[in-house]
């Protein structure tokens, strides 16, 4: 019976061996795994925190946009129309993601549709030299968030630089609060106010164009917003904001197609931050032996 036994042990550690795969050591894999339920364990708790400080931020806009729609009541007498904001909901969504490869990037929507793990890449351009003299990279997806940190960036460039008299940014980058920041800088906004078409269709374009209206009066004492609106109307100011088009768009063009930087290769925002300044000098220098050569 025991060497029946032994038989029947000694055959069932062949079958196991037998059921594992060449060059899998089981220490090395149970290692593995572990570490995977640590990261996702880990991703779990990041999720609470930036849900918590989701649910700070959204819960006082909520109550910002409540008591708007309370002061409006009691000016009017009358309950505003559309339906009332939603309250905010507290915890992580299961929508919410953290990426196990690079935890600090984000999902944010690419150009020609669609998402991907992404950072979001800021640059300030000199129209006249197409230089950066600013450069930032940030987790948020939305510009107009990303608008007065460059311009903190720019107030703390040396004097040799000169001062900034205009800005000029599209309409990602418009608010009201954008505008009003800009004045107190001190620095003139051009910043689109609406999304203009790129190719409005040949019959729009060659059509008799009526008689211009004169132009309204402007206001007495504009805020920095009526102010920037009455600009935009006339012609220096479409001449002005037509120069957004030809300045950093190249930049990044160029710095894509012929630099050929198309992603970046490190991870962590620190690291990432450190690649895009250094490859923003490497334009610079770049740029700079060209406007040396048209000298």
């Amino acid at each position: 019976m025991q060497a029946e036994v032994s038989d029947l042990l000694g055959k069932a550690e062949a079958a196991d061996q037998a059921n594992i795969p060449d060059g899998m050591v089981i220490p090395d894999e149970l290692a593995l795994r572990e570490k995977r339920l640590a990261g996702i364990a880990r991703a779990k708790a990041m999720m609470a925190a930036r849900a918590k400080e989701h649910f700070v931020r959204e819960q006082a806009e909520y109550e910002a946009r409540m008591a708007a729609r309370a002061a409006k009541t009691k000016a009017t007498g009358k309950k505003p129309g559309g339906k009332p904001p939603a309250p905010p909901v507290e915890g992580p969504l299961p929508s919410d993601q953290v990426n196990l490869t690079d935890e600090a990037s984000r999902i944010m929507p690419v150009a020609g549709g669609g998402f991907d793990q992404c950072y979001n890449a800021q640059a300030v351009v000199a129209a006249g030299s197409m230089l950066v003299v600013a450069a930032e990279v940030v987790q948020a997806p939305n510009d107009k968030q990303q608008l007065v940190p460059m311009l903190n960036k720019l107030a703390e460039l040396p004097d040799e630089f000169g001062e900034v008299g205009e800005l000029l940014a599209d309409n990602g980058y418009y608010s009201e609060g954008n505008v009003n920041a800009c004045d107190a800088a001190g620095i003139d906004p051009v910043i689109a106010m609406g999304r203009q078409p790129h190719y409005p269709p040949l019959d729009e374009r060659f059509a008799k164009q009526p008689e211009p209206a004169a132009p309204p009066e402007p206001p007495k004492k504009p805020t920095p917003l009526e102010a920037m609106r009455q600009f935009l109307q006339t012609p220096e100011g479409k001449k002005r904001y037509a120069l957004r088009k030809q300045t950093p768009e190249p930049v990044f063009s160029i710095i894509k197609s012929v630099l050929g930087f198309r992603q970046f290769l490190l991870r962590g925002l620190d690291n990432v931050r450190g690649e895009w300044n250094l490859l923003t000098m490497a334009w610079n220098i770049k740029r700079m032996f060209t406007l040396g050569g048209a000298i």
